[in-house]
């Protein structure tokens, strides 16, 4: 990007709306994995016309765009390996509408997920998608990495709350895919494509939503456990009974370690797991579903199980699971964060066969996550500049991947690929769903402007 290039921006955006200084450059130059490249430039447009002429402006004179919410990713999504310019979404942050009638939002990419979720709740609504960073993550982010969270073993995932999306193609032109019907056929299904593409495909600019009712009431239950083997056993024995909680987490005596000062329930000693549970609906079910699974728990080997005496206590509990991922920095200073997904019966074999890898290679590896969706968080844990550790870390996580794909599961739940899985793609995808996949790319961005070098292998 040149001068004169630098100056057309700044025409389209203004020029408080651009910038080129290094102290800022810096800031947009990396995501939650710690991958760093400098952009030449970052664009903070304010409207679905300004990134169509900035876009159109980049086809013309092919610079790389790279699309960011919040930064908040794992896999180095967002980061400008290419140079060129990072395009934040944090201005496009208004909820233009909630339709109580149809149960409908239409929101813009830069709004934050939590504050959607608080605003719909207000109107007795609910949109379920709760990823771990849902108070700074933006809903463009979620759209953009296909992302979770703990309510997915109930409600599903972004993907399943997506009706419509407008969208800025690399060219420059714009799109809408999908409907606001509950129900729509016509043509290819754009919307489900678009989800999950890592910003390679387009740039959203707006999100039509599908909201439910809220429900009634919720119990929240903190069960501990033994071991990682009972704890992993009433996982598969919870979600085969019948009763399915709104979530189910599983925390391992590793991740433990990092957050039991901060704990509201006091760690009893002894313990190698716990879980999470919650369950919701109307008052009657939920008082049911809680009795069971506190009598699945007890059946499976818990000891101490504690339900939340009301949403504070209950909040603070989550806060504290939503805390692990940094907090794991006390057992390294460096982290490899993997989100492998098993079959949820598969749990105890996943479980067993990831701390058989931890010995093999003498790395400590903190598990938790979505236990009851079988999406599992690998953390293996090492020293930055240890170059014995690295090598034993990647032999490990390769490791970790063949056992998933062993148990007929997936390298990726939630985080996408990006960067950090590109050298793995093919242990999944065979060369052919890899060629296809490229030539959808090349379909919708033929000059290779839209966030390039992520998800495929380089050539």
């Amino acid at each position: 990007m040149d001068k004169n290039t630098i100056k057309k921006l700044g025409k389209i955006l203004g020029s408080e709306h651009l910038t080129t200084e290094k102290e800022d450059l810096i800031c947009y130059s990396y995501d939650a994995t710690g991958e760093a490249a400098l952009p030449e430039a970052v664009a903070f447009p304010g409207s679905a016309s300004e990134i169509a002429e900035i876009m159109h402006l980049a086809s013309k004179e092919e610079f790389p765009v790279i699309p960011r919410g919040a930064g908040s990713g794992f896999v180095g999504g967002s980061v400008p390996i290419r140079g060129g310019l990072v395009l934040s979404t944090k201005r496009l942050n208004r909820i233009i509408e909630i339709d109580m009638e149809n149960m409908v939002a239409v929101v813009e990419p830069g709004v934050i997920t939590g504050h959607i979720q608080s605003e719909v709740e207000k109107m007795g609504l609910f949109y379920p998608p709760d990823p771990s960073s849902l108070k700074f993550c933006t809903i463009g982010g979620n759209v953009a990495m296909g992302s979770g969270g703990p309510r997915a073993v109930k409600y599903g995932v972004t993907r399943d709350y997506v009706l419509g999306l407008e969208v800025i193609l690399p060219t420059g032109e714009v799109i809408s895919t999908g409907t606001r019907t509950a129900k729509g056929v016509v043509g290819y299904d754009m919307t489900r494509l678009l989800i999950g593409s890592e910003g390679t495909l387009g740039i959203v600019t707006k999100i039509t939503l599908r909201l439910i009712p809220k429900p009634e009431k919720k119990a929240t239950l903190y069960a501990e456990f033994p071991d990682t083997k009972s704890a992993s056993e009433a996982v598969s024995g919870i979600m085969a009974s019948g009763t399915v909680p709104a979530t189910l987490e599983f925390i391992d005596k590793s991740a433990l370690a990092c957050i039991k000062k901060d704990l509201s329930i006091p760690l009893k000693q002894g313990v190698g797991a716990i879980l999470i549970i919650e369950a919701d609906g109307s008052r009657a079910a939920v008082s049911e579903d809680a009795a069971r699974l506190k009598g699945l728990c007890k059946r499976f080997g818990a000891g101490n199980i504690v339900e939340s005496s009301g949403r504070k206590e209950a909040e603070k509990l989550w806060d504290t699971r939503r805390a692990i991922s940094p907090s794991l920095f006390r057992l390294g200073t460096k982290k490899i964060n993997e989100d492998i997904v098993v079959p949820r019966n598969c749990i105890p074999k996943l479980i067993e066969r990831l701390e058989a890898i931890s010995k093999k290679y003498n790395l400590t590896i903190a598990n938790f996550g979505h236990a009851g969706d079988g999406n599992i968080h690998v953390n293996i844990m090492l020293n930055k500049g240890n170059v014995d550790e690295e090598k034993r870390a990647e032999a490990a996580t390769k490791e970790v991947f063949q056992t998933a794909l062993d148990l007929n599961g997936t390298i990726s739940g939630e985080h996408g690929i990006g960067l950090s899985k590109q050298p793995y793609l093919g242990m999944e995808l065979s060369d052919k769903e890899i060629d296809l996949m490229r030539g959808v790319k090349k379909v919708f961005d033929p000059k290779n402007i839209l966030n390039p070098g992520k998800i495929f292998p380089q050539e």
